[in-house]
């Protein structure tokens, strides 16, 4: 993805270089390999994997951590994906929609964090808080992304940081308000369904992104966005974690789901083209 030139957003909060509590896993005694994987099968397979993770004490947050030159990298390539957003979705919500667009506030954190929404880690992977309207994100969720998934490559990352800005759009349009009611007003089956339906949307609108920043875009980088998509479909990552895939607990989609709504979406460059949930066919 060419990003050279690019602004960077100003919508970015960086606290990385805070110091506070580490990860550690309690009595398991797993090397950092055993814990990424613990973290990505926690992220999107459902399964609560907190009761395995414990907060440990660090030094106080006065003091701060010094970015790496990694670290700093990958902070500039967050800034400018996201500037792409704002800029993408100013521009739809005013010719497909009638409205302005508010960008939201993407946090970068190394480990743990606080939200609204709950304490975050590693273990939730990237997620969208509608309470504060904050995206959050461990930039060193990429290299699992890489490394774990099979999902490497710069626009495979940019895909993460667009399907979380997704739903900010969602928040925007009141679609997550009505899926929350909902679901709480639904069994845990049906709940599930109206979350997969809701982050399929999210795919969807990602690959209205990506149709509007085709310009950006190199040989192979729409491959490794739907290649990211496949690698982080509810049925594969179960598989991965050993388990027979139970399509009730579905939380995100299939692989082949999440690849074609996300492909819907950047050949028609449409929100219009994005319902999920009036379509029977998903």
């Amino acid at each position: 993805m060419r990003l050279r030139g690019v602004r960077g957003s100003r919508h970015v909060e960086d606290r990385r270089g805070r110091r506070g509590g580490g990860i550690a896993i309690g009595g398991r005694g797993l090397g950092i390999g055993g814990v990424l994987l613990l973290l990505v099968i926690g992220a999107f397979t459902g399964i609560d994997v907190t009761p395995f993770l414990t907060e440990q004490p660090g030094p106080s947050q006065s003091a701060p951590k010094e970015l790496t030159a990694e670290e700093r990298q990958a902070g500039e390539f967050v800034s400018r994906v996201l500037a792409t957003t704002e800029d993408v979705w100013g521009t739809v919500f005013r010719d497909q929609l009638g409205r302005d667009y508010i960008p939201p506030t993407l946090v970068l954190f190394s480990q743990v964090t606080s939200s609204p929404c709950g304490g975050a880690s590693g273990a939730t992977g990237p997620f969208y808080c509608p309470a504060d309207q904050k995206a959050y994100l461990d930039t060193d969720f990429f290299a699992t992304l890489a490394r774990r998934l099979q999902a490497g490559g710069d626009f495979a990352a940019a895909y993460v940081i667009a399907h979380e800005v997704a739903h900010h759009v969602q928040n925007q349009l009141g679609i997550l308000g009505q899926v929350d009611q909902a679901r709480r007003q639904s069994s845990q089956v049906e709940a599930n369904a109206l979350t997969v339906r809701l982050e399929l949307q999210a795919d969807c609108l990602s690959g209205v992104w990506a149709r509007s920043v085709q310009g950006l875009m190199e040989r192979g980088d729409l491959e490794e966005a739907l290649n990211a998509a496949r690698m982080i479909g509810d049925d594969r990552l179960q598989r991965q974690a050993g388990r027979v895939p139970q399509p009730h607990t579905f939380t995100h989609g299939t692989s082949a789901q999440r690849a074609s709504w996300f492909e819907r979406g950047f050949d028609s460059g449409r929100v219009a083209s994005c319902d999920t949930f009036s379509t029977n066919r998903l």
